[in-house]
């Protein structure tokens, strides 16, 4: 039997617009066009995407937040049903009085999951907003099983493992990586990519923000924790990794029949594990 072709993934590095959902828009739906047009089944785009991210008031980032679903949702939407594609992009998220820095993953169909980040550092618009208050989730989209995780999630192996054990085949990381982020780049993606036996895809953005550089650096890691894609520079661009969902699905790996084993999800000891998840 013919091994089915790898599916192609899509990570939109771009600048941010902040407080302009419009024009952020108008540059996603290029970018998406654009991937869409270069074989691309899935687009991610970076961490508040929509609105930008170095809000300096509650209230100021509460009048740029929308609800998902809502008019970024339905606008992205429609751009993927036109090129039979799914996105995946960051914006604010308000839910009644509530504000989450929040991601959807959007199909032709229209909204497919979406996620709120669940670890929060005192920086930029994180500083008002509610901690992510539901279970993390794997969603199926473009022949891929993927699972979303938001920046600062990335520092927090828990994160991703809970996602391999749910099936993920992909992680994706909308992220605002600013200076002093390099070294989480340059390392972490690859090591949740490899302990996982998954793809861990991070999309950053790029430019200047009310005094905040964003670094660039989007990337994506292979099961073997080896770099597949990777933009290493600060300027716009969009970068493609080739996924193999059956390769991150076989967890037992076999290098010596009985001699050289291992199994990422049998070798596990949550017996050992209870004090991780103590307060």
């Amino acid at each position: 039997m013919k091994k089915p072709a790898p599916i192609r993934v899509a990570g939109v590095q771009m600048n941010v617009d902040l407080g302009d959902p419009s024009a952020n828009l108008r540059r996603m739906k290029t970018r998406l066009a654009e991937a869409a047009d270069a074989g691309a089944r899935l687009v991610i785009f970076p961490e508040c995407a929509i609105t930008g991210y170095c809000f300096e008031s509650r209230e100021e980032a509460m009048a740029c937040a929308q609800p998902i679903p809502g008019p970024a949702v339905a606008s992205i939407a429609e751009a993927c049903r036109e090129r039979d594609v799914s996105a995946i992009f960051g914006l604010l998220e308000r839910d009644g009085d509530l504000l989450f820095n929040a991601c959807a993953m959007v199909g032709p169909d229209g909204l497919i999951g979406s996620y709120r980040k669940a670890h929060l550092p005192a920086l930029g618009v994180d500083r008002f907003t509610t901690p992510g208050d539901r279970d993390f989730a794997v969603h199926e989209t473009a022949g891929l099983r993927v699972g979303m995780n938001i920046c600062y999630d990335y520092s927090f192996p828990e994160a991703a493992r809970i996602l391999m054990l749910k099936g993920a085949d992909l992680v994706a990381l909308p992220t605002n990586w600013p200076e002093g982020s390099r070294k989480g780049a340059q390392y972490l993606i690859n090591a949740r990519a490899h302990e996982n036996h998954f793809y861990y895809f991070a999309v950053n953005r790029v430019g200047e923000e009310r005094g905040s550089e964003f670094i660039g650096q989007s990337r994506c890691a292979d099961p073997t924790g080896d770099l597949i894609a990777h933009a290493d520079h600060t300027e716009e661009a969009v970068i493609y990794a080739e996924v193999d969902p059956a390769w991150a699905r076989q967890k037992h790996l076999v290098k010596i029949p009985d001699k050289h084993e291992v199994h990422r999800v049998r070798d596990r000891r949550p017996d050992l594990y209870g004090s991780v998840s103590e307060a």
